[in-house]
């Protein structure tokens, strides 16, 4: 008899356009976990409420990142609304309950990300949600016994806490309940901004800083062709930025000239031009088949949203066992005694 397939948690936040760097950075790496483990893959919108945003502008970009990752590869069996699955909040609620204020404290994305909002406006509102959103994080994961989750070394502290919770819970309520999830490490490209090559792909620094799947060839072409290139910090054989972040396009998107490029920028006789060129025309080449399938999937939009809505459904029936069965262990939900 063959072994259950591992369990894989993941999630992305519903903030602005599906860009490559989102793209390159989990999405192309979700599709290929498909083939291997059982996949739990979530639209985040609760962690999105932790900044600043408009009600009716997070509800268009869950739906659209929903049927953007459709469209992209993900299967639909795998995907959910996590709003939808009210679950994951009474359980987070169970874990703040094994979660220290010291642990928290010492996130340092919880400082990151209000160190941004305070470079915006030092009187912005920053919310305990933004301080013990890492244990809705850990009940994202526990709540499906997730084996490993897929991460880079900058959330490796999450991943770090969500064990810590666990094992916590584990101790305290002598029980082996929870599994320790692990790292699933995978080379993942750090894709750079367009417009500034020594900061991330992102699309809450503008338009210019990202370069849309979604958006039509002859824009993905325009957004390539305006690419930094020269940022003055070339020396020797030291690419600079701009030009390293294009060849890192070029290898993630298996370009198969990405070798005959490196060997003319080393010649000296690679025009940027070219290179532009050939990064535009291979993140194209990934683009159109997916844009083709949302415009097929939008064909009916609201028989794709019922689809969406059954499959978060069903992943709720999961989690609502687990949290059951936790709520056993740390003695509530139990029938009134005759």
């Amino acid at each position: 008899m063959t072994s259950p397939a591992k369990i894989v948690l993941s999630g992305i936040q519903p903030t602005g356009k599906l860009h490559f760097g989102r793209y390159f950075g989990a999405v192309q790496n979700w599709i290929e976990l498909q083939s291997s483990y059982d996949c739990v893959f979530s639209v985040v919108d609760y962690h999105a409420m932790t900044m600043p945003y408009s009600p009716a502008q997070l509800r268009e970009n869950v739906w659209d990142l929903a049927i953007n990752l459709l469209a992209c590869g993900i299967r639909e069996e795998n995907l959910f609304i996590q709003s939808l699955v009210p679950e994951h909040t009474e359980l987070a609620w169970i874990l703040a309950c094994n979660c220290s204020y010291g642990e928290l404290s010492r996130m340092t994305q919880f400082k990151d990300k209000t160190q941004q909002l305070r470079d915006k406006d030092k009187d912005l509102f920053v919310s305990a949600g933004l301080f013990i959103y890492p244990v809705l994080q850990a009940a994202d994961i526990l709540i499906y016994r997730a084996d490993c989750v897929p991460v880079g070394k900058d959330q490796e502290q999450h991943l770090e806490l969500t064990r810590n919770i666990a094992e916590r819970f584990n101790h305290i309520y002598r029980t082996d309940y929870f599994t320790l999830p692990e790292p699933l490490f995978t080379e993942v490209p750090k894709v750079m901004s367009t417009a500034d090559p020594l900061r991330k792909m992102s699309a809450s620094a503008g338009e210019k800083h990202y370069v849309d799947v979604f958006a039509a060839p002859d824009q993905i072409r325009k957004q390539v062709r305006s690419a930094v290139t020269d940022t003055g910090q070339e020396s020797g054989n030291q690419m600079s930025p701009g030009v390293e972040n294009l060849f890192m396009l070029l290898r993630a998107a298996h370009s198969p000239d990405t070798d005959e490029l490196l060997e003319a920028y080393k010649g000296g006789t690679l025009a940027y031009s070219k290179l532009k060129e050939q990064v535009a025309e291979a993140l194209v080449s990934i683009a159109l088949p997916f844009q083709e399938e949302k415009r097929r999937l939008l064909e009916d939009k609201k028989a794709i949203k019922d689809r969406i809505k059954r499959s978060s459904a069903h992943i709720r029936e999961r989690a609502a066992r687990t949290l059951s069965e936790v709520k056993a262990i740390v003695g509530l939900g139990q029938p009134l005694s005759r």
